[in-house]
Parts: structure tokens; C-alpha cells; sequence
């Protein structure tokens, strides 16, 4: 028997007994390159920040999360029962075995529509050949090899196993010879045990996602813009436009969506000024959240959409879709679309808003403004009636006047009085927070009054200014005076609050409460005066 056989057979057999085997191997292997601390010296000087589990796609994988000989975090994935020789098998022998096997037209395989078919028809092949190859393997262990497998051939790779944990925010490969890089919504910036084999699979997998949004990448199209079927945003670059090698950076989609309770209980937002947001959003005020690249607007936009009564018809516009709302909304997400390869089929963040009011909307959210002719619609819109609720960058709130006023929005400061307030997020790059810094409220003739500003000192939000206009509106359209607008703002703060005390963070569970207050406020606040469980 030939020695590559022998080496194989053992390799067969690790996987049947569940052995891990290349442990050892693989740590030398990490330690001889220069990103890592040596062994000897990464045990002197680590500290364990962290330790988790958790499932992908039915693959076990441990997490381990470490500060060792380096400025940031170390971030370790293991895949449970999966040894590096059962990795080659998996994905050299057994992967072309896979593609042979299942007959697809190229079609169906770029079809989004018939992805979770033909994931199917993958996933079948790869138990069948498993069988034949190992036909004692667990069954369990059956289902982790077969998954592994088809995320090897369809999917991204370990990227997969990455995409899997929640606790992620982004993922980003900058070249073949770095290390993978995390953001972790608790440590940050993280580097991680993986790499990728060289520049041509990050040009693969770039190229793959690119087919199935009808996109090309390729030297004379070196930046791709796109989104995975499940939602995630996905940015490349090839070199020589990034010159240390081709690039791959997914923001992930939040499969659980941030909820107004979720941004209180991590003292994102206070719970006076998520109950002023409330009482606006109640009476159809419109509003502004503006913030930093990565502050959390999209997530807060999300959260404030969860408390629109359940009557109305809500259209939402985005470049790629990341807003989730409750299931029983009257709802419309709309998302733009690039031009295909001949230059045709685009549709505009302007096309849709145009669109969306033929529509009779009754809320209208924009995912972000950013030329003039979308303001112009969008500001019409709210003299015309309607409520929206848009995202823009700008670092507060006089930032956010002055980009509406300058160019390229340049929109009239006489136009902005449509506009009841604006939000401010921030997002503190050091202590790694994202805090809702300031809520203003919008004056006649685009002047501002800044009702709460965050206190870094106290990490609390303090009351510094009444309200002028924002009072009157509501005065105007629910009949309310100041006493009984602070008694309704006092009600609506000690339900958010029972909300967090009770854990009602689902985006549903949230949705549901506060739909069945607008229904009967009555209940609502009787089972939040005696502390009672929500029967949902």
C-alpha cells in the first residue's frame, strides 16, 4: 500500500472516531508567523477575555477570545471534531466528488430565488457521499462533515463559520497574508486565527457573490458593492486598487434586530428620551438620526420603527435592506438597484421615493440622505403630511443643519421647520459604546433647541433645555397641555422601563405591546403598575 493511501486511511479513521488530530501541528504552525506571539510567550502573557459556543448550520464551533503578545484581542474559532487532515479530505477529494455529482445549470446555482433548493440538492449529495466513503460515521458527525462540505463548495468558506456568530458585526480580509479581522460588538477589533489561502480565493469569493447579483469584478471593475442572500453587505476591492492585495469586508445583517428595549438595557438611549421619541413617533412628528459611520443610525431607525402603530402603511427605501420590523406591520421594504454591466435596469434612492408616495404611505423611512433632489422630495413629503424618518451622517446636531443646508443637499433652512427633531448617535471608539449624545428639536426658520446631551464624564443623558416647539405640535394635534404631555411622557418611560425589567426585547414582543397600548393603554399600564408578566 502506497504511503499517501496509508495516510489517508488514517485520516478516514480519525473521522469515525471522532479524534481531533493536528492540534499540536496547528499551533506551531500559527506561532512561526510573525502576526502571532510565539507559544511560550503567548502563555506568559495571555489573558482569557472570553469563551463561547455556538452552532453553524449544525457545525459546533468553540470560540475563544484572548489578549496575548499583541495590541488587540486575539479571536480563535475551533470547529469541534473537524482535524486539519479531515479539512483537506473534506475539501480537496470529497468537495470534487460533490461537484461532479450534482448536475445544476449555472442558472439555478445564481438564481437567489431557488438558493435554498439548490443548497438542498448540495447538502443530499454531500450525506450520500459521506455514506458511501464512511458509511459507520454518527450521524451526527454525518450531518457537521456534510455541512462543512457544502459551505466549501457553495458558500464562503470558514467566512461561513464567521457569518454564523452573532456576536459579530463585521468581517474583514485584507489580504492573503494578514489574518482574518473581526469586529466584536464587545471587544472590538479582533484578529483571528484564520487566514485565507492566497488573493485568488478572495478574488473567488468576491467574484461568486458578484454573479449572483448580476455584477462583475475584475480589473476593469475593481469594486463590488453587494449583499448576500442573507442579507449581509459585502465590499471588495482587487489589487492594484488595493495595493497590499484583494479585499472582502461583510457587515453583517442583524438577525436579531435592535429593538427600542435592546438600546435601553445597553444604556444606549436613556428611557426619558426613548419615551420623548415614542410620544413623537405617536403623534406623527417626523425625525432626523444622524451619527458616524458605524454610530448605529440604521439600528436606531430599526428600533424606532418598532413604534409605529400597527394601522398604518409604512414604506421603507435603502440601498441594501438592514431594517427588520414586526411581522404584522403594514409594511413595504423597497431597496435601490445598480445598473447591470450594459449600464441599464438602475433604480434610484430617488426613483423609490418618488414611487413610494403614489403609494399612500403613512410613515415613510430612508435609509439615508444624500443628494439634493432625494431632501427636496423627502422635506416635500413631510409638508404634504407625511411621516418620515431618515439617517444621515453628521456628528450633532448643528452638523446635521449644516448638511442639509450646504451643498450637495443645500436645502433651504426655511423648509427644515417640517422637521420635529433629530437624534444623535455616537459611537466612542475607545470604551467601545454607542451612546444617543443628543436629541434637539427643530425651531421656526431651521433653528435648533438641544433638549438632552449625553454626559461622557457620568455616561448618563442629562435634561439641559425644555421643550418650545416640540410641546406645541403635539398641544396642536392631541390636544394635550404641558402637564398632561409630561404625565404621558412619565407613563410611557415606566413601560419602557417594565419592558427591559421583564427582558421583552424581540422585535415582535416589542412591537406587540406597544400596538396593543395604542389599542388599550389602559391594560398595558395596569400590567406595568403591578409588575405582571405580557401574555403574548
Amino acid at each position: 500500500m502506497a504511503k499517501g493511501d496509508e495516510k489517508e486511511d488514517k485520516l478516514v479513521e480519525s473521522i469515525k472516531e471522532g479524534v481531533e488530530e493536528g492540534e499540536e501541528g496547528e499551533e506551531d504552525t500559527n506561532s512561526k508567523k510573525p502576526d502571532y506571539p510565539t507559544r511560550e510567550s503567548a502563555r506568559k502573557t495571555s489573558a482569557l477575555l472570553t469563551y463561547y459556543s455556538f452552532s453553524s448550520e449544525g457545525i459546533p464551533v468553540d470560540v475563544r477570545i484572548s489578549k496575548k503578545a499583541d495590541f488587540v484581542p486575539i479571536y480563535e474559532v475551533t470547529i469541534q471534531g473537524i482535524a486539519e487532515g479531515t479539512k483537506l479530505i473534506l475539501e480537496t477529494k470529497l468537495r470534487a466528488e460533490l461537484i461532479t455529482e450534482v448536475k445544476l445549470d449555472i442558472s439555478e446555482i445564481l438564481d437567489p430565488k431557488r438558493f435554498a433548493d439548490v443548497k438542498k440538492k448540495f447538502l443530499d449529495a454531500a450525506v450520500r457521499i459521506l455514506q458511501r466513503n464512511f458509511p459507520s460515521l454518527p450521524a451526527d458527525k454525518m450531518n457537521s462533515l456534510a455541512v462543512y462540505l457544502l459551505q466549501n463548495t457553495l458558500g464562503l468558506g470558514e467566512l461561513e463559520i464567521l457569518l454564523s456568530d452573532e456576536l459579530l458585526e463585521e468581517i474583514a480580509i485584507n489580504n492573503s497574508r494578514d489574518p482574518i479581522w473581526i469586529y466584536h460588538k464587545k471587544f472590538g477589533w479582533c484578529k483571528t486565527n484564520l487566514r485565507v489561502k492566497n488573493e485568488e480565493m478572495i478574488y473567488d469569493y468576491a467574484s461568486m457573490i458578484a454573479r449572483k447579483v448580476g455584477r462583475q469584478i475584475n480589473v476593469l471593475n475593481p469594486m463590488l458593492d453587494a449583499h448576500l442572500p442573507t442579507g449581509d453587505r459585502v465590499n471588495s476591492t482587487v489589487f492594484p486598487i488595493s495595493q497590499f492585495g484583494n479585499t472582502l469586508t461583510i457587515r453583517k445583517f442583524s438577525k436579531n434586530p435592535w429593538t427600542i428595549t435592546n438600546l435601553i438595557r445597553s444604556k444606549t438611549v436613556s428611557p426619558e428620551v426613548a419615551a420623548l421619541i415614542w410620544i413623537c413617533i405617536q403623534n406623527e412628528l417626523s425625525l432626523i438620526v444622524s451619527g458616524g459611520t458605524g454610530s448605529g443610525k440604521t439600528s436606531f431607525l430599526n428600533a424606532m420603527a418598532g413604534l409605529i402603530p400597527a394601522n398604518q402603511r409604512i414604506i421603507s427605501i435603502e440601498d441594501t435592506r438592514e431594517l427588520t420590523l414586526p411581522s404584522f406591520l403594514h409594511w413595504i421594504p423597497m431597496s435601490t438597484r445598480e445598473a447591470n454591466p450594459e449600464g441599464r435596469g438602475e433604480v434610484t434612492m430617488l426613483d423609490l421615493m418618488v414611487n413610494a408616495l403614489r403609494q399612500r404611505p403613512d410613515r415613510i423611512l430612508v435609509g439615508e440622505i444624500r443628494r439634493q433632489r432625494e431632501a427636496e422630495i423627502l422635506f416635500e413629503a413631510m409638508h404634504t403630511g407625511h411621516s418620515v424618518y431618515a439617517t444621515l451622517h453628521a456628528d450633532n446636531s448643528e452638523q446635521t443643519i449644516s448638511r442639509l443646508c450646504n451643498p450637495p443637499i443645500n436645502i433651504p433652512k426655511e423648509m427644515l421647520d417640517a422637521l420635529a427633531g433629530i437624534v444623535v448617535q455616537f459611537r466612542h471608539r475607545r470604551f467601545n459604546i454607542r451612546r444617543t449624545i443628543e436629541f434637539s428639536e427643530m425651531l421656526k426658520n431651521g433653528n435648533l433647541n438641544t433638549m438632552h446631551r449625553w454626559d461622557v464624564k457620568t455616561d448618563k443623558v442629562k435634561n439641559i433645555a425644555k421643550s418650545e416647539r416640540i410641546n406645541e405640535l403635539l398641544s396642536l394635534y392631541s390636544g394635550m397641555d404641558d402637564a398632561e404631555i409630561d404625565s404621558d411622557l412619565a407613563e410611557k418611560t415606566n413601560i419602557l422601563n417594565w419592558m427591559v425589567k421583564n427582558g421583552y426585547e424581540g422585535v415582535d414582543e416589542v412591537g406587540a405591546i406597544v400596538s396593543q397600548y395604542y389599542l388599550d393603554p389602559d391594560l398595558v399600564v395596569d400590567a406595568c403598575k403591578k409588575g405582571a408578566k405580557w401574555q403574548f
